[in-house]
């Protein structure tokens, strides 16, 4: 710590749980600085590699569930997504902006992060970086220590409270500096890179774009679902999930709501389980009983006899098994 400081110096990070963000706590660390991290959670992105951060650390966690907040930002954010549904900017503005809030109730001294300047083209220019202190509310108050050489002097460095001759100046794509650094801590296992936001899949980002254009309000377990099994859209109202896979099923399972869906599977015979979300009226219930036949090891054609449990209680359903193609322009 600075000696024109009394008063321990105190820091707050946001913890992806990768490797910048370890780095730039340890080395803040290093200079006598007290850190923690605030890791956020939603259903897009989980804390676990944050947690395995700290337990390896030492560096003190706090989560925290943001997903409301966060569905707020996303319906409709600043600067628009990436090349999915990943709105990395404004995404960055938000955590920053809730983690200046612990910040200040807990009278700490200022926010840090492992960013690194020109890592990632998009969210990580100087420009970038700029709006995302400007939109968090906490302009000044934010310093990213692995690239503090590279960017103008913060008033935490300017003040004193952190030496930015001990900060350092990484730029770019390459992670030899990073891992060069890694190696002088002792530190030789740590998560790649790459993935982590399920905001930049394909697949998911289809499926979440198609639940957000019709319904306002989307239910933290709706999203939880998004991650399992095949996606079917009949109408408006009525969309279907089905199982792939034993733990598929077994999730769609647990997240039935009774108010919202109906649970369709096979009588006396393995196969998928069948979501139907929606009012579920007549016309939808042979559909998605056509979508449960058709997935399991039958022939097409064949009878076979679906159980249904819903709002209305438990019933079967004959279904003469349909050919699976004819759902194809109904998948997400």
């Amino acid at each position: 710590m600075n000696e024109r400081f009394e008063k321990k110096v105190r820091a707050l990070g946001l913890c992806s749980g990768g490797l910048d963000s370890i780095l730039s706590a340890l080395v803040l660390r290093d200079q006598g600085i007290e850190v923690s991290w605030v890791s956020f959670e939603t259903p897009f992105f989980p804390a676990d590699k944050a947690r395995k951060a700290s337990a390896a650390t030492g560096v003190p966690l706090r989560v925290e569930r943001i997903t409301g907040k966060y569905m707020e930002m996303l319906k409709n954010p600043r600067c628009g997504f990436g090349r999915n549904m990943n709105p990395c900017m404004d995404c960055h503005a938000l955590m920053f902006r809730l983690a200046g809030e612990i910040m200040e109730a807990e009278g700490m001294d200022f926010l840090f992060s492992g960013e690194v300047v020109g890592q990632r083209p998009m969210s990580q220019t100087r420009q970038s970086l700029r709006y995302v202190e400007k939109q968090s509310g906490w302009r000044g108050r934010i310093l990213r220590p692995l690239s503090a050489k590279k960017l103008d002097p913060t008033p935490m460095e300017i003040q004193g409270l952190v030496d930015r001759e001990r900060l350092l100046d990484f730029s770019g794509r390459s992670r030899k500096p990073q891992m060069a650094l890694a190696e002088s801590y002792g530190i030789t296992r740590y998560p790649t890179p790459a993935g982590g936001c399920l905001l930049t899949d394909v697949g998911f980002s289809r499926r979440l774009a198609d639940l957000l254009s019709h319904q306002e309000d989307v239910l933290e377990g709706e999203l939880e679902l998004l991650k399992h099994g095949r996606h079917f859209r009949l109408d408006a109202e009525n969309r279907a999930v089905v199982g792939r896979t034993l733990a598929d099923n077994e999730k769609i399972e647990n997240l039935l709501d009774p108010s919202t869906g109906t649970l369709l599977c096979l009588e006396n015979r393995p196969g998928p389980r069948v979501l139907l979300v929606g009012p579920a009226g007549p016309e939808a219930l042979e559909w998605a009983s056509g979508l449960c036949a058709a997935h399991a090891r039958t022939r097409e054609g064949e009878d076979v006899t679906v159980l249904v449990r819903g709002r209305a209680g438990e019933r079967s359903l004959n279904v003469k098994t349909p050919a699976r193609e004819l759902f194809t322009d109904q998948r997400l």
